[in-house]
């Protein structure tokens, strides 16, 4: 991104923006011009389907209040029994937390750049596109990148977390 169009973005958004650079991340940070605080609301701005939306959930670590962040495909619901499984008994994060825990109110907590290192999980159905976006620390912020490149740069084991019918 260049200096001018880096300096039009949010400041939590040129955050990231300048995180994405320095991993050599090659797709700008976009702003909607609507919000992109729900995965449907993201979707409809992008032209893309729900499930392409890499959707960022804070929950809380009952036993150390640890952050623990499960990034699911936008058309998923997390099952948290299946997440308290893999990290341990989960309690619900409220805005405060999950803004003192990550740096980003939410709608727009980005997967990577967190104030708190999170326990991470990543979805194993964002594998079934070529294609993600996820936020970009902003409600209107969001960039574009490949579930590969989501692993890499998370470093988070892929698992089952979606409730299935």
């Amino acid at each position: 991104m260049s200096p001018e169009s880096l300096a039009a973005l949010p400041e939590s958004a040129q955050r990231v923006a300048r995180l994405l650079l320095e991993l050599g991340h090659d797709k700008p940070v976009v702003v909607l011009p609507q919000t992109g605080k729900t995965s449907a609301e993201a979707a409809a701005g992008l032209g893309c389907e729900v499930a392409q939306i890499a959707k960022s959930i804070i929950f809380r670590r009952a036993s150390d209040d640890a952050p623990v962040l499960v990034i699911a495909s936008g058309v998923n619901r997390v099952d948290e029994a299946k997440v308290a499984s893999q990290v341990g008994e989960l309690a619900k994060a409220d805005a405060r937390f999950v803004r003192d825990m990550t740096g980003y109110a939410i709608g727009g907590v980005c997967p990577i750049g967190h104030t708190v290192k999170p326990v991470m999980l990543l979805d194993a159905d964002l594998f079934n596109y070529d294609s993600l976006w996820a936020a970009a620390g902003h409600p209107h912020a969001v960039f574009n990148l490949t579930p590969r490149q989501l692993a890499d740069m998370t470093g988070a084991p892929v698992a089952d977390v979606a409730q299935r019918a």
